[in-house]
């Protein structure tokens, strides 16, 4: 498999050298923040045995190993020579994304658990709703320029992320305010559900052109002005 041609055309040496700066940049950012949250999510869950929270911090390792993933690509002389390989390992981190939250969900639903009010929680969820979709953005639109098709593919895995921080969020305040434990677990698994196709269409190259990677309204609406979703070389 090659590399996506997801922008138009090829770029100076200059501007591409700009562009892999900035993908080195955001997912070390964004390898930082997720260790961080990973470790106050698991402890704050693990204290208000909130298998959500828990959950959540699981999810923060995934992005870390897709994060690294991408970050060990272009740590590369010539990026371009792992794109493949990276891709592959965005696409297991989806997965492995799917079954954290899956199984973290069904236990909530199964009644193992009956998590407890966690101020913590909650300030952590609205502070990773903030920070991730721009996380996500600035990388989907320095991937597709630069034509890296694992840069999308992480950029769609925080954006997932992001979507997890609304639901955590949304589990949390209605659990400490009506006790509606089932919010959480029912939505988490929504969300399950597109981390398993993104991780399908990341293992199958398709790093762009699906609702969920269009985050930006005016940032290529239908997804497919360069041909990708069609297999037409970007012009």
């Amino acid at each position: 498999m090659t590399s996506i041609s997801l922008g138009p055309g090829p770029l100076p040496t200059a501007r591409r050298d700009v562009l892999e700066r900035r993908i080195r940049w955001v997912v070390t950012a964004t390898i930082a923040y997720n260790v961080v949250e990973a470790v106050v999510a698991i402890t704050a869950g693990r204290i208000a045995s909130s298998a959500a929270l828990v959950g959540f911090g699981l999810d923060s390792v995934v992005e870390v190993l897709s994060a690294a993933a991408v970050a060990w690509q272009f740590a590369a002389p010539d990026p371009r020579r792992r794109e493949r390989v990276a891709l592959r390992l965005v696409a297991v981190s989806f997965f492995g994304l799917a079954a954290f939250v899956t199984v973290d969900a069904t236990r909530t639903l199964l009644g193992a658990a009956e998590p407890d009010h966690s101020t913590v929680g909650i300030v952590l969820a609205a502070v990773s709703l903030a920070v991730m979709p721009f996380l996500s953005w600035f990388e989907r639109r320095t991937g597709r320029e630069l034509g890296s098709a694992s840069a999308v593919a992480d950029s769609k895995q925080t954006l997932i992320c992001s979507y997890l921080s609304a639901v955590l969020l949304v589990g949390l305040v209605l659990n400490s305010t009506f006790g509606w434990t089932w919010a959480d677990p029912v939505a988490a698994l929504v969300i399950a559900a597109f981390a398993v196709r993104e991780g399908v269409e990341a293992w199958r190259g398709d790093a762009c052109c699906t609702p969920i990677g269009v985050l930006l309204a005016d940032d290529d609406e239908d997804g497919c002005d360069d041909g990708c979703c069609t297999g037409t070389p970007a012009r």
